[in-house]
């Protein structure tokens, strides 16, 4: 019986990728930070955090080091192992979404093929809702050990919420996949930069809207951060909590909108395809780093899209978040992927 031989490079290659993409996700979170109070100056006309550095640009490494330094409190009646578990638990879903997200093509370095995804599985999709699903986990328990009836109920809500626009938002990803014939997201990139092929969002507007909605509910992010209502909940899930405990919650939001961001624009924005260029006539190096910059681009203006909705366009009553997920989005999702069916099936005959 003959064993296969391990390749230690691939494996010396994937953990530097991860760890690359780890800390540069952490880095961008940090930014995006200060990305979102600086937006919300504008908005407001005024100039925002401009004191810790120039331009205000160490504003986050303030921020860090405070919470880095406060006081670690855990309260006596709290269950002190799943209160510790629970902000881990929502900051390692977040970071394990970014696995299957393809940054760009690939890179030759010295005589090797290295690709810019960590894993290529042909279940890529599943992966990312099985990820999300586990985040859920996170708030939840950390509610729940918290033993404070608002941070419970703020967590209630929150596994409400992400349990009912799941369903519109996989229903709306139906659609896609039912064009792509895979649940690959590298392939579902690669689909919409063949030639002759447009990007997903031409075919498929009505699921992109149904998707990008969903996608600002698991996010928490406004009009659907009920799970963290300050006026109504006292800071929801996250209450009890301080020192880098509120950071792991408050980073994982950051990175979730990074990662959901990531994955909009490969569904349906090409990835890292950029229109009207050719990158097979560039060097394989050049092209990989021109995906990765685009790529990037996309996930900015997608952040800034949901910093901007979140300072424009009020939260919504609770009974209102529900109505819109089962009785709007589902019944829409259900109607897109009815005419995406149907006017396969008519192309085919």
């Amino acid at each position: 019986m003959t064993l296969l031989a391990f390749d230690w490079l691939l494996m010396i290659e994937k953990l530097i990728l991860i760890a690359i993409i780890v800390f540069a996700s952490l880095g961008i979170a940090l930014y995006t930070t200060f990305a979102e109070r600086k937006v919300a100056a504008l908005l407001q006309d005024r100039p925002g955090p401009e004191r810790a550095g120039p331009f205000g640009l160490f504003q986050p490494f303030a921020d860090g080091l405070k919470l880095i330094t406060k006081e670690e409190i855990i309260p006596g009646s709290a269950n002190k192992g799943l209160f510790i578990l629970g902000p881990g638990l929502a900051m390692t879903a977040a970071l394990m979404t970014c696995s299957v997200i393809p940054w760009s093509s690939h890179v030759e370095l010295f005589d090797r093929k290295i690709d810019l995804q960590i894993a290529d599985i042909n279940i890529g999709i599943l992966y990312i809702f099985g990820v999300v699903s586990l985040g859920v986990y996170g708030m939840m328990i950390g509610g729940w050990a918290s033993n404070n009836k608002f941070s419970l109920m703020a967590a209630l809500r929150g596994a409400s919420q992400a349990i009912s626009y799941e369903l519109a938002m996989g229903l709306s990803l139906i659609a896609v996949l039912m064009l792509s014939g895979s649940l690959s997201l590298k392939t579902i990139v690669d689909q919409q930069m063949a030639a002759g092929n447009l990007w997903n969002i031409a075919y498929q507007p009505l699921g992109f809207l149904i998707f990008f909605i969903c996608a600002l509910a698991e996010c928490n992010r406004t009009p659907f951060d009920l799970p963290e209502a300050e006026n109504e909940l006292n800071f929801g899930y996250h209450q009890e909590y301080s020192s880098m405990k509120l950071g792991f919650y408050l980073f994982s939001e950051y990175i979730n909108m990074i990662m959901s961001s990531a994955v909009m624009a490969c569904l349906f924005f090409g990835g890292y395809d950029i229109p009207f260029l050719d990158e097979s006539k560039l060097a394989v190096n050049t092209a990989a780093i021109i995906g990765v910059l685009a790529l990037l681009t996309k996930i900015v203006i997608f952040i800034f899209v949901f910093m901007w909705i979140r300072w424009t366009v009020p939260r919504f009553r609770y009974d209102q978040l529900m109505n819109v997920g089962w009785k709007k989005l589902i019944p829409l999702a259900l109607f897109n992927m009815l005419l995406t069916g149907a006017i396969i099936l008519w192309q085919q005959g």
